[in-house]
């Protein structure tokens, strides 16, 4: 055990003569003294011995040992010193420029959209994302049994169905909202009339996802309550908007649609800025890009926010912030926006 221990204090001098930076000298320090370490196993060893072995091996294996802590702390403090010679900072030289990340095309289509509009004297609201039923569906003049819900069919917090106190099943009440149009009934109830608002935010449906169509996206809700409004002042509105964000002069197509919220209803159209009416995957090859539905607001809706619908009325829309960025960036995929991909959004 003598000549191993004499042996294993060469080795370990030998190699802490080649060490010439921190990590190395860890690593040796590990493999000797560490407590799975060689040296470590040999003085272990000791205490299988006889009596007399202990007195003359423990006294030369502790002396060894006391060397070689001694040697490693000397070494240890000569590489510190030469890695603080070696990594000594100069202040007065150039910083190393760090990257600027990039504020995703929506945030930035959403960003002008609310100065464009505070600029027109709306307020700018928000909502929760998880909402009631009552607010997503009831209060907009979407009954429980209206077909109406089919066209947003969304998602549920929990799609199972509890029964209520008088035996009859109910379903659960909480929902991911499928517009931001909530915010209207919120808003109406607390601000009451007159009214000018926008609310941005995300929203979720059951969608067949393709180039046109995600799941997950999100929507600015618009709403004017005021005296004698009309949809002049709806279609005037609408184009400043869109103009503006677009930078350019666009066309409006107004078509016959239906939303429970308006009455009447419309689907407005903008004339495709990807392919400038001729026709590509994004409108559909048809020219138009269905950019928002609008309409004057139901008078049940104003009720629900506590309004008179004989003295006041108002419009509402609510438009796709993902296809207004589509349309202004020129981007033919919607699926790109939730990607993640580094490549498309260093483009922004």
């Amino acid at each position: 055990m003598k000549e191993k221990l004499e042996k294993l204090k060469k080795e370990i001098l030998d190699n802490l003569e080649k060490v010439k930076n921190p990590d190395a000298f860890r690593n040796l320090e590990v493999k000797y003294l560490g407590r799975k370490g060689k040296l470590t196993k040999i003085l272990k060893g000791i205490s299988g011995l006889s009596v007399e072995e202990k007195k003359t091996l423990g006294k030369f294996a502790n002396e060894i040992k006391v060397e070689l802590r001694d040697v490693f702390k000397k070494t240890k403090e000569i590489i510190e010193g030469s890695v603080g010679r070696e990594y000594f900072v100069d202040v007065t030289l150039p910083g190393k420029k760090i990257k600027k990340g990039h504020i995703h095309p929506i945030t930035q289509v959403q960003n002008e959209l609310e100065d464009l509009f505070t600029s027109m004297g709306f307020i700018i609201l928000d909502g929760p994302e998880l909402e009631s039923d009552y607010y997503n569906f009831e209060a907009l003049n979407i009954p429980a049994h209206h077909p109406a819900r089919d066209m947003q069919d969304t998602f549920y917090i929990d799609p199972s169905y509890a029964k209520a106190s008088e035996g009859k099943q109910k379903k659960l009440d909480l929902v991911m909202r499928t517009h931001t149009s909530p915010v209207q009934i919120r808003a109406m109830q607390k601000y009451g009339a007159p009214l000018k608002l926008v609310v941005p935010g995300r929203v979720f449906r059951s969608e067949d996802i393709d180039a046109n169509h995600d799941h997950t996206f999100y929507q600015l809700e618009g709403l004017m309550i005021d005296e004698n409004i009309s949809i002049a002042n709806l279609t005037s509105v609408l184009k400043e908007m869109l103009s503006g964000i677009l930078k350019q002069e666009v066309k409006l197509r107004l078509r016959p649609g239906y939303f429970p919220f308006v009455e009447p209803g419309f689907e407005i159209d903008v004339n495709c800025t990807i392919c400038t009416g001729k026709g590509c995957p994004s409108c559909k090859n048809g020219g138009w890009l269905e950019m928002l539905g609008a309409g004057l607001v139901h008078p049940n809706v104003l009720k629900a926010g506590g309004i008179d619908p004989k003295k006041y009325s108002g419009f509402a829309f609510g438009m796709g912030v993902n296809r207004l960025a589509m349309m202004k960036y020129g981007i033919d995929d919607i699926r790109l926006f939730n990607s993640g991909d580094l490549r498309f959004l260093k483009q922004f």
